[in-house]
């Protein structure tokens, strides 16, 4: 259960330390930038980011809280605070598969002759919903370290 949990931790850690790079550095760096930078910039990161070992993470920052407190609670220890980060994250989720994601595809669709509307359509959206994404995630990570902490100490 440890090794579970402490590879949930990781994976967890991992995704909010992500948004919060994108929250605290990436994008006011690209903010301070020309369009035709701003767009050709994120497209990049969009592309590289969409790779097998950021997709395991990625899942697996719900996938193994949610096994690890399916099976807390089937071993009768506590598991609350482990279901409340898999569901804040799950809000994670929600949000990048219903508004960055669509915002990235557009994005990459975009020309860089129209640089000036495309990231008026993304950056508006995108980087408020990012750092939605970066708090969320890391409650999520907290409330995963507290229920580690609950579980271990019973």
């Amino acid at each position: 259960m440890k090794a579970l949990l402490t590879a949930a931790l990781a994976c967890l850690g991992l995704m909010a330390g992500v948004f919060f790079a994108f929250t605290t550095s990436v994008m006011p760096g690209l903010h301070a930038t020309d369009d035709r930078t701003f767009v050709a910039a994120m497209q990049q990161f969009n592309a590289a980011i969409q790779n097998g070992l950021f997709f395991v993470v990625f899942a697996g920052a719900l996938v193994l809280p949610v096994i690890a407190a399916v099976l807390l609670a089937r071993a009768g220890r506590p598991y609350r605070w482990i279901v409340a980060a898999a569901a804040l994250y799950l809000v994670v989720l929600v949000l990048t598969m219903g508004v960055e994601v669509p915002l990235n595809d557009q994005l990459a669709a975009a020309s860089l002759a129209d640089a000036a509307r495309a990231r008026n359509d993304f950056e508006g959206t995108w980087v408020p919903v990012n750092d939605l994404r970066t708090v969320l995630s890391t409650i999520a990570l907290a409330c995963l370290g507290r229920g580690m902490v609950a579980g271990w100490t019973r």
